[in-house]
């Protein structure tokens, strides 16, 4: 009877400490982290919002790019434009110790003691579109994005070559996004270069066609001799272009002020094409695809490129076809 139970004794001992011991079983390793019994590679993706055409693009690049199918899950926050939402939601990441984080952050600043958190964790963060400013490089593995300042020095080469004197109204998209400290800096080296230019009016339409509707009726109430209106995204000058048809002012094709947007969303294109935009430069959103290869290679366990810029191009009313609009995936 005391073999046995002394048997039993040692046989318990000998569980107790292979359950406690391990040595490195690849739970440390990106990718083998996430509660799940799935097997999946879990991404946690913190999303600005769904304020514009652009946006909604993006979102469904992500959606489409991981799935289930494909190996993964991928859980979505959508933080409604306020950066405290995208801060809660990567604490929940952590919290749910998923493999990846995401980031299309609502700004640049303000980053470094969430992301310390998460590097503390041992998650690996990519920052997506928007880029970010920080104490500390290490705290995400990789940026994939547009070159926002590229994208306004684009818009400014065009109206250099046809214009002399400007009197220019400008939309602004979210202060302190980069988008909006890009396609800001590309318009002020411009005025800068050019003394014939002068911003005579400038206000942030948040990158929504509510806003930019709104602003663009006080800027008309207050001014009337505006040669073009720079206008940070699409779904802004789309409200703008609102306000001209009800105070029925000439713009485009038909005379008056032009309109420069950037984006190049297939309803911007459409706009361009009709005349209402005159100058429309891309911003592609298909981040999805390029998300994930930064995410393979890491669970290769390979170094992504810090930084990834997009190859971009720019649609003028004179020279786009119908053919380009319908090649456009978004």
């Amino acid at each position: 009877m005391n073999k046995h139970i002394s048997l039993f004794g040692v046989l318990l001992f000998a569980f107790i400490l292979a359950s406690c011991s391990g040595g490195d079983d690849g739970k440390n390793r990106p990718g083998n982290k996430a509660e799940n019994t799935d097997g999946l590679i879990v991404v946690g993706f913190s999303q600005v919002g769904a304020e514009s055409d652009w946006r909604r693009a993006n979102t469904r690049s992500m959606r489409e790019t991981f799935t289930r199918e494909k190996g993964y899950q991928l859980i979505l926050k959508d933080a409604q434009q306020k950066q405290e939402h995208q801060v809660a939601a990567i604490r929940d990441f952590i919290q749910k110790k998923v493999n990846y984080i995401v980031l299309a952050p609502v700004t640049e600043q303000g980053w470094d003691s969430v992301l310390k958190e998460a590097k503390i964790a041992g998650i690996p963060v990519i920052i997506m579109d928007r880029m970010i400013r920080t104490s500390d490089n290490t705290f995400f593995v990789s940026w994939v994005g547009s070159d926002f300042r590229k994208e306004g020095a684009t818009a400014v080469a065009w109206m250099e070559k046809t214009f002399k004197n400007l009197n220019i109204a400008h939309i602004q998209g979210n202060i302190g996004s980069s988008a909006q400290i890009g396609r800001t800096e590309g318009l002020r080296e411009g005025v800068d270069r050019n003394p014939g230019w002068r911003i005579v009016v400038r206000d942030s339409g948040d990158f929504t066609q509510v806003k930019g509707k709104e602003i663009m009726e006080r800027f008309l109430g207050e001014y009337r001799d505006i040669d073009v209106l720079y206008c940070e995204n699409d779904n802004m000058a789309f409200g703008a272009i609102q306000a001209l048809d009800e105070g029925r002012l000439p713009y485009g094709a038909s005379g008056g002020l032009k309109i420069i947007s950037f984006d190049a969303t297939r309803a911007g294109l459409e706009q361009t094409l009709a005349r209402n935009i005159s100058y429309n430069v891309e911003c592609n959103p298909l981040h999805g695809p390029r998300v994930e290869k930064i995410i393979q290679q890491l669970q290769l366990g390979k170094t992504p490129n810090k930084i990834a810029y997009v190859d971009e191009t720019a649609f003028s009313a004179d020279t786009i076809t119908r053919e380009e609009i319908d090649a456009r995936a978004y």
